[in-house]
């Protein structure tokens, strides 16, 4: 046979998580006759034993791969990664500083790589200190900072990330949407809102107006904080700046529209503003229209809407469409032939599976309907799916099965119960 790279990119694709299989795929084709491992085959076995923690085997072949001349930046940030996600963040400087060795420059890209690992694992004050050695004689770049901001966003120490900007403006780096963008979404977090719009005016200021995403996170996290008037104004804040509104974002409005009781608005901005501004609307739009309605007893207008959603050709149903319709069948008292027909629409027509959240709404809602037959058999359905119930949903169902004196259904239902 003859045995060709692709072949062994495969194997070891294959045994990516199992480095004891993949270290003998990589020995024995090296040591097939007329075959040589590339560089990229050597980076792939590096990375299986890095992530499987082999740190001695990962040496190891790095000194075999140095000695080919066979170490590229793309090693090295594999290298550095797995050593710091391994908990040994100093093997990872170590690496850094023997770029020379491999034949490789101490530059910003490689420093920013260390610095990228390194903040990307939480270790932003070794990075920093690392940083304040190097910058003598490395100069950092716009990068650099984005990834202080990231890094210090992610210990949760936002003051330290809204300090970077002002750093990067003093090495003549000009921040950009994705760095104010960074710091908004972590201030948003906190719900530290009055922060927040303090960001949207500086970006403003300094050239560098918000983008459709900045806002979208502001209203999301202003409408769960239940700040309903306060987020549908940021609507006005986008008009004012000239900002496009996006599909993802006019979702987020819907939703808001929805938690304020608005149901009217939201329907004009599905049904008027969508297309008006060229907003495509996706499988998540119909979804949250469909759930707001439900959720306002508007019943018949969210099944209207089902069936304009079925005849999309961009976005079909999926299960978290179903979710809302079915919950209103226990409100509305419509358990018999509706909620079966939703049912089968759901899994013949539109072949989705149920899910364990799904299984659960059923369950319980037959159970309160005093149907526990039709409970039971969904249960059933459940677990030879191997699907595990909630506590919860045995105990109820097993409460019904006894009251029906159905025997047989309660043993079945303990031994579950004995399982979990």
């Amino acid at each position: 046979m003859q045995l060709s790279h692709r072949l062994v990119d495969k194997l070891l694709r294959r045994f990516k998580d199992d480095w004891k299989s993949a270290l003998g795929v990589f020995r024995w084709a090296g040591s097939f006759p007329g075959y040589e491992h590339t560089p990229e085959i050597y980076d792939s076995m590096v990375d299986i034993l890095g992530k499987a923690k082999r740190m001695d085997q990962m040496r190891a072949l790095l000194v075999e791969m140095n000695e080919s001349r066979f170490i590229t930046i793309n090693t090295v940030a594999k290298v550095m990664r797995r050593f710091t996600g391994a908990g040994q963040w100093e093997d990872a400087v170590k690496t850094f500083d023997q770029l020379g060795t491999f034949g490789l420059e101490k530059n910003t890209e490689t420093m920013n790589m260390l610095l990228d690992t390194l903040c990307k694992e939480s270790k932003v004050e070794q990075a920093r200190a690392i940083f304040l050695e190097l910058k003598s004689h490395i100069s950092p770049n716009a990068h650099t900072f984005n990834i202080f901001i990231h890094g210090w966003c992610k210990v949760n120490r936002v003051d330290e990330a809204h300090w970077t900007i002002q750093e990067m403006k003093g090495h003549g780096c000009r921040p950009c949407v994705i760095s104010y963008s960074t710091i908004i979404q972590s201030y948003c977090h906190q719900y530290n809102f009055s922060k927040v719009y303090e960001l949207l005016d500086e970006m403003q200021a300094q050239g560098c107006p918000p983008n459709v995403v900045t806002y979208t996170t502001v209203m999301c996290s202003l409408t769960k904080s239940q700040e309903y008037e306060e987020a549908i104004q940021i609507v006005d804040r986008m008009k004012m700046v000239g900002c496009k509104p996006d599909t993802l974002f006019y979702n987020c409005l819907i939703h808001t529209l929805g938690q304020a009781g608005r149901v009217q608005d939201a329907v004009h901005v599905f049904q008027v503003e969508m297309p008006k501004n060229g907003a495509t609307p996706n499988t998540s739009t119909y979804n949250t229209m469909i759930a707001m309605l439900c959720h306002h007893a508007q019943v018949e207008n969210a099944f209207h809407l089902l069936q304009e959603m079925e005849n999309v050709e961009y976005c079909k149903p999926d299960t978290q469409t179903f979710f809302p319709l079915l919950k209103s069948c226990f409100k509305t008292g419509k358990t018999d032939i509706f909620l079966s027909q939703l049912l089968d629409d759901m899994v013949n027509k539109h072949h989705l599976s149920i899910d364990v959240s799904t299984y659960t709404l059923l369950i319980h809602g037959l159970c309160r309907a005093n149907k526990c037959e039709q409970a039971y058999h969904l249960f059933e359905e459940m677990i030879g799916q191997e699907i595990t119930p909630k506590y919860l949903t045995c105990r109820l169902l097993l409460d019904e099965v006894k009251l029906k004196n159905m025997y047989d259904a309660a043993e079945k239902i303990e031994d579950v119960m004995k399982k979990l």
